[in-house]
């Protein structure tokens, strides 16, 4: 179950509760859902009891009860609790991690938004595939891994780089128009994109546009300097009001975060490539136990609990992609895509680590690796999609 299936299933509990006269509101055109704040309450929370409670005339909590009720032992969901002075948390059921891997995995280029949202092709072909190695590439290891040497990676350098999606200014606006407007060009493109991935295509006003903090330089100077893709980033990642920080030079290596979504990228393609080459292909299921002695890097002193966030996280960031997608349409915030794209990097780093996806040695294939595969598939399909979006490349190799 995603984030949007469980909020139209609250959504329908509402209705449920109006319509039988439980409550007496007026029911809501939307319900927000959202990963709790803090481990231990859940897989997603709501504060629609609290919302309710004033019209409703009664306490949050009694609200809250009245859903929680409506909404035990609905499909997908395994338990309901009511925290605080009203919140509702949800524990989705045991199925719900690999129904998502397997819708993300079906909808492709169409999960986080419709046809509109693949205008821009991500330039990738299973057949001729030549990913890194990630057995040569330990992402968290910038000394060692080849990232860390420009010259080992063409595939983002600025002047060989070849882009998916936009590599130039529109026709529209001149790569020669005043500083202001480079950002203002790369942000009016992408949400026109947002937009159609949120089914808000056409229907958006001139003057919804974000008031955005000038770029420094003009887009020709930017891409000139800086490549397509960074200079690209550069513009989208902030949010509207804040500067533009324009880095003296693209780093290729991780702690440039352009780089570390389109690495994550390119290593999830990698994997894919080997495993064709050992004869399997993935297939949504139970990941099974971490590799024994390994942690995610989250500075937790709780080896097993860092291992469960590490795994959650990934599961986590998948599925709200679409609602950050129709938040970023709503809110005129492109830069809340970039950031999405950076966290769904970080995270499946961290996943990787501790469940390999490959065997290891004379380890033959088994169903826990056809699972990881098929979970580093949606992660890659997520990764694409949203690079998609922002007319940034999704490079088969670094």
């Amino acid at each position: 179950m995603t984030p949007a299936e469980l909020s139209r299933t609250v959504l329908r509990s509402v209705r449920g509760a109006v319509e039988e006269q439980e409550l007496s509101v007026a029911v809501p055109a939307r319900i927000v859902v959202q990963p709790p704040p803090r481990p231990g309450c859940g897989d997603y929370a709501s504060n629609v009891a609290l919302q309710l409670a004033r019209q409703a005339g009664r306490p949050a909590r009694e609200v809250a009860e009245i859903l929680r009720k409506r909404l035990s032992g609905s499909a997908g969901i395994a338990r309901v609790e009511i925290a605080g002075p009203g919140f509702l948390n949800f524990t989705l059921g045991d199925g719900a991690q690999v129904a998502l891997v397997r819708e993300v995995l079906a909808r492709g280029d169409g999960y986080g938004g419709g046809p509109a949202a693949a205008q821009s092709p991500v330039t990738a072909d299973p057949a001729t595939d030549s990913a890194a190695d990630p057995a040569a590439h330990t992402a968290t290891d910038p000394a060692t891994d080849s990232a860390a040497d420009p010259a080992a990676h063409t595939a983002t350098d600025p002047a060989t780089a070849p882009a998916a999606g936009p590599v130039t200014a529109p026709a529209a606006h001149s790569t020669t128009a005043p500083a202001g407007d480079a950002r203002a060009a790369v942000v009016a493109e992408v949400l026109a994109r947002i937009d159609a991935a949120a089914g808000l295509g056409g229907r958006r006003q001139a003057d919804e546009q974000p008031v955005l903090a000038p770029a420094p330089y003009d887009l020709a100077t930017l891409i000139a300097r800086l490549g397509v893709d960074e200079a690209r980033w550069v513009l989208l990642r902030p949010a509207a009001q804040d500067p533009v920080r324009v880095p003296e030079r693209p780093v290729q290596r991780e702690s440039n975060p352009r780089f570390r979504v389109q690495y994550a990228y390119a290593r999830a393609r990698a994997l894919g490539r080997h495993a064709r080459e050992l004869g399997f292909e993935g297939e949504p299921g139970d990941v099974g136990a971490p590799v024994r002695g390994q942690a995610a890097d989250d500075g937790s002193s709780d080896g097993a609990g860092s291992v469960a966030l590490a795994l959650k996280s990934f599961h986590t960031l998948l599925a709200t992609y679409p609602s950050v997608v129709e938040s970023a349409a709503r809110l005129r915030a492109p830069d809340r895509v970039v950031r999405h794209l950076e966290a769904t990097a970080d995270a499946f780093f961290r996943w990787h680590d501790v469940y390999p996806p490959l065997p290891v040695g004379e380890q033959k294939p088994l169903a826990v690796h056809r699972a990881r595969l098929a979970l580093a598939e949606a992660g890659r399909t997520v990764l694409a999609n949203g690079l998609r979006l922002l007319g940034i490349s999704a490079p088969e190799h670094l």
